[in-house]
């Protein structure tokens, strides 16, 4: 019997099996990178921006089209990550606009909103490239309006879309010469057909149903490396909640209740006043907190998350601002900056950052993450530095989404520029001169990344073998070979011009002091004319991290 419309239960299976499918297959994805690096994080991205959107949808117990629609939108914009996840939540974003409103969806509705999906997406990538996962959905959503003028079953018309889909895929290498070389299909556009490929098996019944977990962010770890092992958490659970008070609490009960909490748990935080009192406590017990808490009157606001489950660094920043004492007072000017490593962090805030967000190459920050970064900083204008090209497209839909705060994205696409930018910030300008001043200044700046491959290929003209140390540059390939610090001085001879005038030298967590002395040495003797400086980064994925100026 032919089916010739989706009602909202319906599109809500198929959207679950869809993600599922693709976190299923985020690993396969990420091998999918063009340049053999351990960053490829496509799959990671694009997982958990869908997974966030899925968690929404998960919790309607009977959905309508509208919140389905509203749920997919929301959870989608406010988790994407990286360009990826970022083009994905506006593909979803368009396609919600156009059935919200609708009852069920036939093949011209279902058409009219993949299209939808696709003119978002695309205004949201300033210069849209062919072979890319804009193109799967383009050519996808072209062939589902060719078919709808003349569809009377679904089930065909699904399989047409996904197959064109799978086409367009398989010819992204051809569109792309980048991906040609690496012998690799698009890796955004391998995770559009995963999510194609999910909710076709769900309408057709293939789709078994299960819990929506959203997948944990794993740390890159460089091989002849020790493992650095997480610390350990010695209170699990980050437990909040207030206390309405049946009566004022005189100074000394709250100190035994400050003790008490003490007792039981570590990170604490209490405010009193006369009609309540706020809690934060880190505890391997909540029951023990709350029933503390009962002890004084009525709970409300209750919140525990367990730690060892979630991301620790991002609850932690959750509960710190939820906990935290009446705002400061408004300055006119704030920063934000994404960084990884503690020496980088460190440069940052001596450099007058007011908020780091943790994160880079494999653990690209969500938008929600930068607009809860943005309310934790007290300023009227907020200048956002990504630091890496993946992070941008978070960054701008983040300033779209936030409404009371002036947000400026410099689009910084390197630690070394962000360090340069905010270098070139200057109190007595004006907005649009510093931005202009900034990303002009960051422009000056070649950035080098040492780090090893991850498999075999072949590019720029040159073979390379799993596990050679190979040197990034802004364009591509700078230098391949076996020792770190020979590959680092190769790929600094590859980035020098004769206007070179300042040499930065960055060494990550992996690298011994002894060893970046060494390249420092060796570095000033062969640019004798060129200052030349070292940094601890501490950075991960990245042996050492190098800039030009």
């Amino acid at each position: 019997m032919s089916t010739n419309t989706i009602d909202a239960g319906m599109l809500g299976k198929m959207f679950l099996a869809g993600a599922r499918n693709l976190d299923a297959k985020k690993e396969w994805i990420n091998e999918l990178n063009v340049f053999p690096v351990p960053d490829g994080d496509t799959g990671t991205n694009m997982t958990l921006t869908i997974m966030s959107a899925a968690a929404e949808v998960g919790r309607l117990e009977n959905p309508t089209m509208e919140t389905l629609a509203k749920a997919i939108s929301s959870g989608s914009l406010r988790g994407a990550r990286g360009n990826s996840g970022v083009i994905l939540s506006q593909l979803l974003r368009g396609f919600t606009k156009v059935i919200s409103n609708e009852t069920v969806l036939n093949p011209q509705i279902l058409a009219a909103a993949l299209e939808r999906g696709v003119e978002t997406a695309y205004k949201a990538v300033m210069k849209p490239k062919d072979g890319t996962i804009l193109t799967v959905a383009k050519e996808a959503a072209a062939r589902a309006g060719q078919l709808a003028e003349t569809a009377e079953d679904l089930q065909p018309f699904l399989e047409e879309i996904l197959q064109c889909a799978q086409e367009t895929l398989l010819k992204t290498p051809d569109m792309l010469p980048v991906l040609k070389e690496a012998g690799v299909v698009d890796s955004g556009g391998q995770g559009y057909v995963a999510v194609l490929e999910g909710a076709l098996d769900a309408f057709l019944g293939k789709e078994t149903a299960g819990p929506v977990e959203i997948p944990k962010m794993e740390k890159t770890v460089l091989p002849g490396a020790s493992v650095q092992e997480e610390a350990d958490i010695k209170f699990g659970y980050c437990t909040e909640f207030i206390v309405l008070l049946e009566n004022p609490l005189s100074t000394s009960q709250v100190e035994e209740f400050k003790e008490y909490l003490s007792s039981i748990g570590d990170s604490l935080v209490v405010v009193a006043d006369d009609e309540l009192v706020k809690i934060h406590v880190h505890t391997n017990d909540p029951g023990k907190a709350l029933q503390k808490g009962l002890g004084h009157g009525q709970l409300s606001r209750i919140k525990i998350d367990n730690m060892r489950e979630e991301h620790q660094e991002k609850l932690f920043k959750e509960a710190e601002k939820a906990a935290q004492a009446p705002a400061q007072e408004m300055k006119d000017v704030g920063f934000i900056s994404v960084s990884a490593g503690k020496g980088m962090g460190e440069i940052f805030r001596e450099l007058g950052v007011d908020y780091l967000i943790e994160g880079g190459q494999t653990m690209n920050p969500s938008t929600e993450d930068m607009l809860n970064a943005i309310g934790q900083v007290p300023a009227k204008t907020v200048y956002i530095l990504p630091n890496n090209k993946n992070i941008i497209l978070a960054a701008n839909q983040a300033k779209a989404l936030e409404k009371e705060k002036e947000i400026v994205v410099i689009p910084t696409k390197t630690v070394p520029q962000g360090i340069t930018a905010v270098l070139n910030y200057v109190p007595e300008k004006s907005t649009e001169e510093n931005t202009q001043s900034m990303i002009e200044q960051m422009g000056y700046v070649k950035t080098g990344l040492i780090t090893y491959a991850v498999r075999d290929t072949h590019i720029d003209n040159k073979e390379i073998h799993q596990d050679d140390i190979i040197g990034l540059g802004d364009e591509g390939l700078l230098a391949v070979g076996q020792e770190i610090e020979e590959t680092a001085l190769a790929s600094i001879q590859a980035m020098m011009g004769e206007d070179a005038e300042l040499i930065s030298i960055y060494y990550g967590e992996q690298v011994e002091e002894e060893k970046a002395q060494e390249l420092l040495a060796a570095v000033e003797e062969q640019y004798p004319d060129c200052d030349v400086e070292l940094n601890d980064g501490g950075q991960p994925i990245y042996y050492y991290v190098l800039s030009i100026e």
